[in-house]
């Protein structure tokens, strides 16, 4: 009897647990899911988001860059790790016509993400470095512009004339994405 109550308590805390963290990392959007595929080549959509200074920023405001449209949260350890690449790779390419737009998807506000960008340091070769790139404060409306996202971090490499080159779902591939951002440079 003692064992079947143990599996029991087992199977419910596991399935309660599974629920939870299912409901903590959802993306929450109250449009009907669609799949939407962008091919190489397809227009990236434009959106409209705002800074951490409340100002409204458009993907037209940067036409004519190349441009890593980069979903994050605060709360996302993979997205911790690929910070650090992806403010090398400001530093890198910025002066080429290049530029990362992070598109944080916390649902705590706008001062819960401007404190945790104007304290984190990261380690970005042997150097504490602050995000050194736009960070714009997203919302359901922009993820479904990109077909609803499943994950974080998710990014999308848009090119000087707009078109997505590439989406990657998950930890960036820190070689790949620069010879990509390179090959549009």
């Amino acid at each position: 009897m003692k064992k079947t109550v143990l599996i029991l308590a087992i199977v419910l805390a596991a399935t309660a647990g599974v629920y939870f963290a299912d409901k903590a990392t959802r993306v929450h959007t109250n449009a009907a899911p669609r799949a939407v595929k962008f091919a190489a080549g397809a227009p990236a959509p434009e959106f409209k988001a705002r800074d951490l200074e409340d100002q409204d920023v458009t993907l037209g405001d940067y036409q004519g860059k190349v441009v890593l449209v980069n979903f994050w949260a605060t709360w996302c350890e993979p997205c911790q790790i690929e910070i650090p690449w992806l403010i090398e790779m400001q530093q890198k390419y910025s002066a080429k016509g290049f530029t990362i737009l992070g598109v944080d998807v916390d649902d705590e506000g706008n001062n819960v993400v401007s404190a945790y960008t104007a304290k984190e340091r990261f380690n970005v070769n042997g150097e504490k470095l602050p995000m050194n790139y736009p960070v714009l404060r997203g919302n359901d409306a922009v993820a479904d512009k990109f077909g609803g996202l499943l994950g974080y971090p998710t990014s999308f490499l848009i090119s000087r004339d707009g078109k997505i080159v590439k989406k990657t779902q998950g930890l960036i591939d820190y070689e790949e994405l620069s010879k990509a951002i390179e090959s549009e440079l």
